[in-house]
């Protein structure tokens, strides 16, 4: 997992190799398959690199269809589907083995002046200072989480996740399907508007699958349950800053067929709306 500033932006340093052709890079992560944040963001950088930078990314729609291999490159092909008198439309394959492993529509819009309105930030929320800090959670005895995935989060000191409460961590109760996390990047972020969103994409594919199995008693972890991501989509609202807290507001209200829909809105600190996320995934109980 990258642990400084460099190593994140890294990421999103691809490489370009012919026209509408890229190569990006995964970083050493201990995990069997490339995090699906990281695909979804290098996604959107590929596409942002055939986008004129004052039409900003408004809308991103994606399909995951085979784990990633975290020991190989992912080759992203680019097809410019539209470019019109206000929206440019993208088309992204990302692909490994010869295989198409992801696949993403994304729509960016050049600014506009327009009507106004969104939904308000949850009201009593514990402010991100009274909460463990990464490292306090980390090691937390009572976090019950395979000692791999401990590691994996030892190793991550550049982004602070902070959940609001513990309970669906450490017990098999029954639960209400819903969380609230406050999110930000500890080192100095570039301002530049195509890296933080690449960026937000990058980190809301982190904890919002988890929700679905709240209602069950369940984790992600648990070793009944083969859990992966299958789709997942994104809308950017309004400009935000990755340095200061977001709380990342997370639900999910139905699991059917093995699968669990996930919502997430993300705020800044004083309330505004900067984006919403959905996604689904298989939870699939597994059988002997």
């Amino acid at each position: 997992m990258p642990s400084t500033i460099r190593d994140l932006l890294d990421i999103f340093n691809l490489e370009e190799l012919e026209h509408n052709l890229f190569r990006g890079k995964s970083p050493r992560t201990g995990l069997q398959r490339v995090f699906g944040g990281q695909v979804i963001g290098q996604a959107l950088t590929a596409a942002q690199r055939t986008v004129d930078p004052s039409r900003p990314v408004h809308s991103l729609h994606c399909y995951f269809l085979l784990g990633g291999d975290p020991k190989i490159p992912i080759i992203y092909q680019v097809e410019r589907i539209r470019d019109g008198g206000s929206f440019t439309t993208r088309r992204v394959t990302a692909i490994q083995h010869g295989q198409p492993i992801f696949s993403m529509m994304a729509s960016f819009q050049k600014e506009e002046e327009g009507l106004f309105h969104q939904i308000g930030m949850p009201e009593g929320v514990p402010a991100p200072e009274s909460l463990p800090s990464r490292s306090e959670l980390v090691e937390s005895a009572a976090l019950v989480i395979p000692e791999s995935l401990r590691a994996f989060w030892r190793k991550q000191t550049l982004i602070d996740v902070r959940p609001t409460g513990l309970e669906h961590y450490t017990t098999r109760d029954k639960l209400p399907p819903s969380q609230n996390i406050w999110m930000r990047i500890t080192e100095p972020v570039p301002a530049e508007p195509a890296l933080n969103a690449a960026l937000l994409a990058y980190l809301s594919d982190m904890t919002l699958l988890d929700v679905t199995t709240y209602a069950h008693g369940r984790t992600l972890f648990d070793p009944e349950i083969q859990a992966a991501s299958l789709d997942h989509a994104m809308w950017f609202h309004r400009p935000f800053n990755l340095n200061e807290w977001l709380l990342y507001c997370q639900d999910s209200p139905s699991s059917q067929g093995s699968r669990g829909l996930a919502r997430g809105s993300i705020f800044s600190r004083d309330g505004v709306l900067v984006a919403s996320v959905a996604q689904e995934g298989l939870m699939r109980l597994r059988t002997k």
